[in-house]
């Protein structure tokens, strides 16, 4: 596993997908000789079936996507696995980017080449992508299987991995290593508490923020103890606004990071042949899970290839090497009931006990709009 920068910086364009910007309507590889366009297809049957996708997505030839680093939940094994078994090339535009990234992408791009094809976003970007019409419609083969709730009903955004917000912490910089939020607002903390960037705009960011306010007597209704446990850790001196990356850990500069446990586990792995000795915990009063989405760009320029990412995503292969990264598939249950599942790769989780809870698609979109109004003002000066 190779660490580089997590999802968030700063959107750019990319030299790499200087591809053809004008009109992104799809040819004749996209279109079975009955007719049938893989723009409009709801799944792979309504296609012609797998055989037909495959077909028409290797005409394409590309699959555009963005904000995928490699170190992220294990994407690279994804994409290298992807195109060894398909022959698709994909291009990946600013992997470091943020939800929000995404979705300016494809407003900002609509009917050009160069649009991505399909996105991985937080769960309420999601939401927000679906309720612009950005998206488009597609159940992949294991649909079904996908827990109610982790799914839209008509398939324009779907849960792909998840995990707990966890508290990660160099013990070497760090003599004590906070293991709650309580203990994060200690004076021993100073200047050394982090999040993985901006809320209003990073999935992961924003889940801190709702794990935050689980510990604060929050609920899903209500994520302002959130802004207020951060505005009081801002007050105090223990919230640093730099953005913790595996780069600024290294550096000593955010030795306590409060991020996704399948990110803050798989850097400890890395971490260990640097020789520091990263901590991970999930925090027991602000137990917080959550899932990222997968959707297709409704005006993908490759909608072959956008519909047979999603399949590959969600077959066993697929969902077993996110797991493998110690991010939770959303297929998970039904692979274990199905015999399908790594149980090596499970073993190494890190632990959590109980039952998680998600907030609804309501409750999201609130807290979305509490954080886009409160965030600054709660962190600022």
């Amino acid at each position: 596993m190779t660490v580089s920068l997590p999802r968030t910086a700063v959107f750019v364009g990319a030299a790499a997908l200087a591809l053809s910007a004008c009109g992104a309507a799809p040819d004749d590889a996209s279109t079975t000789t009955d007719g049938r366009s893989a723009a409009t297809a709801t799944s792979a049957e309504a296609f012609g079936g797998m055989d037909a996708l495959v077909k028409a997505a290797k005409k394409e030839g590309t699959l555009q996507a963005i904000a995928l680093p490699r170190d992220w939940a294990n994407y690279g094994a994804l994409i290298d696995g992807f195109q060894k078994k398909y022959g698709i090339k994909i291009e990946v535009e600013n992997p470091d980017g943020s939800s929000q990234d995404e979705i300016n992408a494809v407003t900002s791009r609509k009917g050009q080449g160069r649009a991505p094809d399909v996105l991985d976003l937080g769960s309420s970007f999601a939401l927000s992508a679906a309720q612009q019409g950005l998206l488009a419609p597609y159940k992949v083969a294991g649909f079904a299987d996908i827990p109610e709730g982790q799914k839209d009903a008509k398939g324009r955004w779907f849960n792909d991995y998840g995990g707990y917000i966890s508290i990660g912490c160099d013990a070497k910089r760090v003599k004590t290593c906070p293991t709650t939020f309580a203990d994060l607002l200690k004076p021993q903390y100073k200047g050394q508490v982090a999040l993985n960037g901006n809320p209003t705009k990073s999935g992961s960011a924003f889940g801190g923020v709702w794990a935050a306010s689980l510990a604060s007597g929050g609920s899903f209704d209500d994520i302002q103890p959130g802004l207020d446990f951060f505005a009081k850790l801002k007050k105090n001196g223990n919230y640093t606004p730099v953005e913790s990356t595996p780069a600024t850990v290294e550096k000593g500069e955010t030795p306590i990071s409060i991020d996704w446990d399948y990110l803050n586990a798989g850097y400890a792995e890395e971490f260990k042949k640097k020789g520091l000795d990263w901590k991970v915990s999930v925090p027991s009063d602000g137990k917080f899970s959550q899932y990222y989405s997968q959707a297709i760009n409704k005006d993908a320029p490759h909608p072959a290839a956008a519909r047979l990412w999603q399949e590959y995503l969600y077959s066993a292969e697929g969902q077993n090497l996110w797991l493998k990264g110690y991010a939770r598939p959303a297929l998970m249950t039904a692979m274990e009931k199905a015999g399908t599942l790594d149980k090596t790769a499970a073993a190494k989780l890190p632990e959590v006990s109980g039952t998680p809870a998600f907030p609804t698609e309501a409750q999201q979109s609130k807290a979305k709009t509490v954080l886009g109004q409160g965030w600054g003002k709660a962190v600022a000066g």
